[in-house]
């Protein structure tokens, strides 16, 4: 009778354990509770962890690199961290955009409004959200129309 008691308590609690994983948010989640879009993040993030003092880990399932708008080329690495802070996304490691011949680190991302800045050192571009509604793709970036055309069997993970 006790190892049938045991079980059926190992039973839900496995059953709770996978319930408690699959409900939790993705990351691209995370990032609209904290006001960004998601489409700051390329498609392919596989996990991240949030801490209590706001850093975080964003793990993609491998590096990643697109052009955006024919003029910025950014780079994701496989791991991004960095620290949510109000209306910002500070201390980032993982993310940088190339300027001229040098791949220079994205230090910062700041909302305001309906405006995403971007931070390089003292040097920033800004953007209207709505560009980072939709997720980027590795390789193709956001004008990935005719690539998802020719392959039906994409499946976005944003």
């Amino acid at each position: 009778m006790a190892f049938l008691v045991f079980l059926l308590i190992s039973s839900l609690s496995m059953a709770f354990a996978k319930t408690q994983l699959s409900d939790s948010p993705t990351a691209y989640q995370m990032l609209e509770r904290f006001n960004f879009p998601r489409g700051i993040l390329p498609e392919g993030v596989r996990s991240y962890q949030l801490r209590q003092d706001g850093s975080f880990e964003v793990y993609l399932s491998s590096d990643c690199e697109f052009e955006v708008s024919g003029k910025y080329l950014l780079r994701y690495k496989r791991r991004i961290a960095g620290k949510v802070q109000s209306g910002s996304l500070e201390e980032l490691n993982g993310v940088s955009v190339k300027v001229l011949f040098l791949w220079i680190g994205i230090d910062k991302v700041q909302r305001n409004g309906d405006e995403l800045s971007f931070y390089v050192g003292p040097l920033s571009a800004s953007f209207p959200t709505d560009n980072f509604d939709e997720c980027p793709e590795c390789r193709c970036g956001f004008d990935c129309a005719t690539t998802a055309a020719a392959d039906t069997s994409l499946v976005s993970e944003c």
